[in-house]
């Protein structure tokens, strides 16, 4: 995260990441919603001593130095009773009293919660007083997202628990079989070859004993990699796993693989190797020998093996909307229910662990399947960057449905939809337009070809002028980046306008122009 500077203030805007208070009152209550916002979300500052013109910009307030002091000790004697807020964020050296045009500014930097702190509550109120940012505004989380940080607090990963209603004899027995062939080949000579099922699934860590009758029974990790879809529905009734491939635009699918539809087993074993065959077939393989024999497996195969495998490592299989792979001749997409624990900066720069589902992991990396170090999206990014190809991009969706996308475009000269990821830099975030930069994408005149979904973005709004950009994108089910850009193409084309200030105008469609 770059430091806010204060000689830039001019510059900023109020969004996920931003919010002004004039505070010459007194500190405003309203800071806590924030705080616990910012909290639960991407972090951000919260600017004490500004006002924001009706234009969207930045003014001071002209507090004193004696006023600025009061709001600092006012503070942190508020923030360090529990019963007002839950956790302690901020550092003394996070609370800058800074010196701008105009008067004195307090700019609080509210970091992202640990997982394990998060959710970030008000006034003793868990279920009434925890916020997420949505743009520029704050809102209070539904009991759905309350519940999906609670189950991410704890320190063993959520695929543990012990499933005592079920038996090892419940598993998949082909999926079992062609697990150990994989294991046998990947670990010759280890002394689990040779053990009986029973023994095997409880070294890979599939099954354990349970405390409340003693006896061998699958983890939620166990079910979810040998299982069958209808009995792993009955522990997580939004379990999906879904592979859609789009080759020709007039066809829907050209291919599909989904659970649930009784023709496999439905279980991330099997997923896997389906999808990862499919994935394959998008690379270009170069001809190369080892010897006589022919190198199929390039880095890039490697690379998209690791992205699959992250993104059953990560799901929240207890959220909704469950694991979606999208194959298109431009790009590869892999969505997961859930947020990213670690943050996107640091799953970007790698180094720290953190999967949502340990035992999964375990069990893949056992057969050669994903990497432990925490090194694996770098890798990613990397192989990317040596094939002369755009940015991976890692974009992080918070609301009811709480997503962690990740897309790899297969073209050099390809745009991806999402071309404003998510950020940790303010200057990204924060920019004063948040213009288009795509110097071929002209949005000048009437003329301009319009497509479907931002037909459909004009009757979403129409309906709803109020709407953010985030309302939007669940609308019509893209990224709010997408989205954005299609509204940026609309008010070019003068369909779409935007009256009044950032934060408390409203959308309006001018009428007569759509079609």
């Amino acid at each position: 995260m770059e430091p806010f500077d204060i000689a830039k203030l001019a510059s900023y805007r109020e969004n996920n990441r931003i919010e002004a208070k004039s505070a010459k009152g007194g500190l405003p209550r309203s800071i806590w919603e924030t705080y616990s916002a910012f909290a639960n979300t991407y972090g951000g500052v919260i600017l004490l001593g500004v006002k924001e013109r009706e234009d969207g910009t930045f003014e001071t307030v002209g507090l004193t130095p004696v006023e600025a002091e009061h709001l600092r000790q006012d503070f942190w004697n508020t923030v360090s009773n529990r019963s007002k807020v839950s956790a302690v964020l901020p550092i003394e050296s996070e609370v800058e009293v800074l010196e701008a045009d105009g008067g004195i500014v307090l700019a609080i930097h509210v970091p992202r919660a640990p997982r394990d702190e998060r959710p970030v509550y008000i006034n003793n109120d868990l279920f009434g007083g925890t916020y997420r940012r949505r743009g520029e505004g704050d809102y209070r989380c539904t009991r759905q997202e309350i519940s999906a940080m609670l189950r991410d607090q704890g320190a063993e990963t959520m695929d543990s628990k012990v499933l005592d209603d079920l038996t090892v004899a419940d598993f998949n027995t082909d999926t079992v079989r062609a697990y150990r062939n994989r294991f046998r080949a990947a670990r010759q000579g280890s002394s689990w070859t040779d053990l009986d099922d029973e023994r095997f699934l409880r070294a890979v860590g599939a099954a354990m004993v349970s405390r409340e009758d003693g006896k061998l029974h699958p983890t939620f990790g166990g079910l979810l990699m040998f299982g069958n879809d209808y009995d792993i529905v009955r522990e997580c009734p939004h379990y999906f796993l879904d592979y859609q491939e789009t080759l020709d635009p007039t066809i829907r699918w050209t291919d599909r693989v989904h659970s649930g539809d009784g023709m496999w087993s439905g279980n991330l074993f099997d997923f896997f190797f389906r999808v990862n065959r499919k994935l394959a077939e998008s690379l270009k393989t170069p001809f190369k020998l080892d010897g006589i024999f022919r190198v199929d497996d390039t880095p890039m195969h490697k690379a998209v093996r690791e992205a699959l495998a992250n993104c059953l490592f990560n799901a929240d299989y207890h959220g909704v909307r469950g694991v979606v792979v999208r194959r298109t001749p431009d790009k590869l997409v892999f969505e997961n229910p859930g947020d990213i624990r670690t943050g996107i900066e640091q799953m970007r720069l790698g180094g720290v662990s953190d999967p949502r589902n340990g035992l999964v992991m375990k069990m893949f990396s056992l057969i050669d399947v994903g990497e432990r170090a925490g090194t694996g999206v770098p890798d990613v990014f990397a192989t990317w960057a040596n094939a002369g190809l755009p940015e991976p991009q890692i974009e992080e969706n918070f609301g009811e449905a709480d997503r962690t996308i990740l897309t790899l475009m297969l073209e050099a000269d390809a745009k991806p939809d999402n071309n404003e990821q998510i950020s940790d830099d303010y200057e990204q975030i924060n920019s004063s337009n948040e213009q288009i930069t795509d110097n071929n994408e002209q949005l000048n005149g009437l003329n301009e070809q319009i497509t479907e979904r931002q037909r459909i973005v004009l009757r979403f709004v129409e309906k709803s002028p109020r709407a953010t950009y985030d309302d939007m994108a669940r609308a019509v089910g893209v990224s709010s980046a997408t989205v954005r850009r299609d509204a940026e193409i609309l008010i070019g084309c003068g369909l779409l306008k935007r009256v009044g200030s950032r934060k408390a105008g409203q959308w309006e469609v001018q009428r007569g122009e759509e079609s």
